[in-house]
């Protein structure tokens, strides 16, 4: 028999796996990890040291960058916090549009995730379907905010702008003939809402193709069946939460158990898992997708009988609309004082979290009356996951670290913040 050697490794920071610029180090037993050790410090943002350098306002472009793969959903949490020390009532109209684009994130989340993890497991083509789907949804979010990533839609008592009356559209050129730009604009001669409605009824069929390549898939059940087991209690003492925390078995998703905006108006389960298992939170994310669209075609059923304001009309923390602005002094004076200086919130403190595609995201704020933050916390969901790796690759093999740094789910951007 051959030695066996005991290695410290690098893995990352540069691993295509390390998903962003994870240094672990392992301490191997031969091809056995004994200790994984997390480096962060790579990408340091300062997000929470900047906010508190700037006016209220102009954070909510920051949280887009945290985790850049769930863009809005950072930017709910931070403007639910201004609005809970303010005491703004948001439109019920600007809700509605919260929680459909609140879920069009969390696909768009678990769509890369998706990909990303099988690809790491060593399948290719779900990647390749799943940024199909990607691509669609990235419309959308350029439909409403002009940017297909860094949105900063969400305002404070609501949201930049009212869903727009028509879509973009392809135009012939030497990529696209004729007949190809009729295929590619069939479904989008309508609204907005007309364009989600359409890929809310594709969607499922697409899922199925995913699940066609992987569930049943024995090398997909090969290296997540009874991988990173985490049970219900050791996942709540790791402070695990979203997909994480339900593939334990753990039934807590804050849209039920704390409602925010409308989430207590919408019909939809929570998948749980039995095992704790990578694949267990591979299935839950599945369902879970299956979940948003049903909470999306909700909401367009909603939002096409209801019109009406998107924003607050209260102008010392919502801008006046161009058109007054241009015509009107006092609104020029209001969009002056609103760009320059922002606004300034009571002195006071709250925490307002929401239920991230990733886990609990949550802002904690704490105002002394001015018009920038005296401290502002956040609360990233990766954070948590990354610190339970050691735990949950322990004893494993070295292959094996690849799938569990797939099913945690991690972007750096809201670690290393």
């Amino acid at each position: 028999m051959a030695e066996i050697h005991n290695y410290t490794l690098n893995f990352g920071p540069q691993h295509p796996a390390a998903h962003g610029v994870l240094r672990l180090v392992l301490e191997m037993d031969g091809e056995v990890i004994e200790r994984a050790d997390p480096h962060i410090g790579l990408l340091h943002r300062a997000t929470e040291k900047l906010a508190e350098s700037k006016p209220y306002n102009q954070s909510i472009g920051y949280m887009d960058r945290l985790d850049y793969v769930s863009m809005m959903c950072n930017e709910h949490s931070y403007v639910m916090a201004m609005e809970k020390l303010l005491g703004v009532e948001v439109p019920l109209r600007a809700q509605y549009i919260r929680v459909m684009f609140d879920e069009i994130t969390r696909i768009l989340n678990h769509l890369l995730w998706l990909g990303a993890h099988a690809l790491d497991v060593g399948a290719m083509t779900v990647f390749l379907y799943a940024f199909r789907e990607r691509e669609d949804l990235m419309d959308c979010y350029e439909a409403v905010s002009g940017a297909r990533l860094h949105a900063t839609y969400y305002r404070v008592g609501g949201v930049y702008r009212d869903l727009p009356k028509a879509m973009p559209q392809y135009k012939a050129s030497k990529w696209h003939s004729k007949r190809d730009v009729e295929r590619l604009n069939s479904n989008r001669s309508g609204t907005l809402l007309d364009f989600i409605e359409d890929f809310t009824r594709r969607f499922p069929s697409c899922v199925d193709e995913y699940e066609n390549l992987l569930t049943d898939n024995r090398i997909w059940k090969q290296r997540t069946v009874n991988i990173a087991v985490v049970t219900p209690e050791r996942a709540w003492q790791l402070g695990l939460t979203g997909p994480m925390l339900r593939g334990s078995g753990v039934e807590w998703d804050l849209r039920k158990k704390q409602p925010y905006e409308v989430y207590d108006k919408m019909d939809f389960d929570i998948p749980v898992g039995v095992t704790g298992d990578c694949y267990d939170r591979y299935l839950v994310r599945i369902e879970e997708m299956r979940q948003s669209n049903r909470i999306i075609r909700q909401c367009i059923k909603w939002l096409r009988r209801n019109p009406g304001p998107v924003i607050v009309e209260d102008h010392k923390i919502a801008p006046p609309n161009r058109v007054d602005m241009k015509g009107d002094m006092e609104s020029l004076i209001h969009h002056f004082k609103l760009c320059t200086e922002g606004f300034c919130i009571p002195a006071g403190e709250a925490y307002a979290a929401v239920e991230h595609p990733k886990g609990e995201f949550g802002i904690y704020l704490v105002s002394d009356g001015a018009n920038k933050p005296y401290r502002l916390k956040i609360r990233a969901p990766g954070f948590a996951h990354l610190s339970a790796l050691n735990e949950m690759v322990r004893g494993h093999m070295l292959a094996d670290v690849v799938a569990v740094m797939g099913t945690l789910d991690i972007v750096f951007g809201e670690i290393d913040r």
